[in-house]
């Protein structure tokens, strides 16, 4: 027996996701709720977010972790998408809504198992579509390993991978993170 697939407009998906306790991605009219995080992937997410936090205080940045939406358009398509990444950092004066960012500078996402497949492909290829995007950092829960998808030129974007001797160099805020700082308290 088939079952139809309940589409919800944009404005639908913010009403229920307001009152949710549980967070939900949105993509072009569908919603997935989303898993709980391991320790490793919420002290790295923390550790990352705090320090990006402390040196960007008191400027034109905001730092935010999982609880904020990013809004984007999906890749060759005209839909409307609302992920929730691990870190974002905006640091443009138009964001101004209290429940999504849409002019972000930097995403990291901590890898986890279930959402691996979805943050090297569909998550990269959308993200990618931001203009105002200038780095997509992916992060490994299990070994020491960073990888900076970073947009050099408009269109134009280079991979870099990080190991335990590197530092995460993020241009657009001005600013760096030790592997210790990232992995503190993990290995």
């Amino acid at each position: 027996m088939r079952s139809p697939i309940p589409v919800f407009s944009v404005a639908e998906y913010l009403a229920a996701e307001s009152k949710s306790e549980l967070r939900h991605e949105y993509l072009g009219g569908q919603i997935f709720a989303m898993t709980g995080g391991s320790k490793a992937h919420n002290i790295i997410t923390l550790n990352i977010a705090s320090r990006l936090r402390s040196q960007l205080r008191g400027g034109a940045c905001n730092v935010f972790m999982s609880d904020m939406k990013v809004k984007l358009q999906a890749a060759n398509q005209n839909k409307t998408i609302f992920y929730y990444p691990d870190v974002v950092v905006t640091c443009n004066s138009q964001d101004q809504d209290n429940y999504f960012v849409n002019y972000p500078c930097v995403i990291v996402e901590v890898l986890s198992p279930s959402t691996e497949v979805s943050d090297r492909r569909e998550k990269l290829v959308n993200y990618q579509t931001i203009g105002s995007l200038q780095e997509y950092v992916l992060v490994s829960q299990d070994e020491m390993k960073v990888e900076v998808y970073r947009q050099d030129l408009p269109g134009n974007w280079t991979k870099e991978i990080l190991d335990i001797e590197d530092k995460l160099v993020l241009n657009s805020v001005n600013l760096s993170l030790t592997m210790t700082d990232i992995y503190e308290d993990i290995f």
